[in-house]
C-alpha cells in the first residue's frame, strides 16, 4: 500500500508542478505581452480539471505517508526530528497556497482585467516557486535535506 500511495503522491505532484511550470514558463509571459487576461483563463479553466484533483490527492496520500512516518499527529510540529521538520514545513507550504488559491479565486479572476493581469501573475510565480519547494521537501525525506 506505502508504494501505491507514494506513488499517487508523486503523479500529484508531477501535474500540479509541471503544470505550474508550463502556465509560468510559457502561458504567463505570453499572456503578459498580449495583455491578454484570457490566455490565462483559458488555460486555468482546462488545468484546473487535472490540477486540483491532483492538489487533492497530494494532500491525502501526503496526510497518509506523513502519518506514516511520524504516527503522532502533534509531534508533526515538533520539530525534534527531521521527519517531524519536513512535515510541518510542507504543511505551512499547504497552508500559503490555499491561502493564495482562495485569494486568486474569490478576489482576482472574478475581476481580472488588463490592470489586475500583474496581480495574478505574482500569484502564479508564487504558486509555482512553492510546488517547486514542495518538491524538494519531498524528495529531502528519502535523501536529505536540499535546504
Amino acid at each position: 500500500m506505502y508504494k501505491f500511495m507514494l506513488l499517487l503522491h508523486i503523479l500529484g505532484a508531477s501535474i500540479w508542478t509541471g503544470g505550474h511550470l508550463v502556465l509560468s514558463l510559457t502561458v504567463l509571459p505570453r499572456a503578459l505581452k498580449n495583455r491578454s487576461p484570457d490566455i490565462l483563463l483559458q488555460f486555468e479553466s482546462g488545468f484546473e480539471k487535472l490540477g486540483i484533483p491532483a492538489l487533492i490527492i497530494q494532500v491525502i496520500t501526503g496526510i497518509w505517508l506523513a502519518y506514516l512516518r511520524v504516527p503522532s499527529i502533534t509531534s508533526w510540529f515538533s520539530f525534534d526530528n527531521p521527519n517531524s521538520r519536513l512535515i510541518a514545513e510542507k504543511l505551512f507550504l499547504l497552508l500559503i497556497t490555499l491561502m493564495l488559491a482562495a485569494h486568486a479565486r474569490l478576489r482576482i479572476i472574478p475581476h481580472l482585467n488588463n490592470s489586475s493581469l500583474n496581480v495574478l501573475a505574482y500569484h502564479i510565480i508564487a504558486v509555482t516557486v512553492i510546488s517547486i519547494l514542495f518538491v524538494i521537501l519531498g524528495v529531502s525525506f528519502n535523501i536529505g535535506s536540499f535546504l
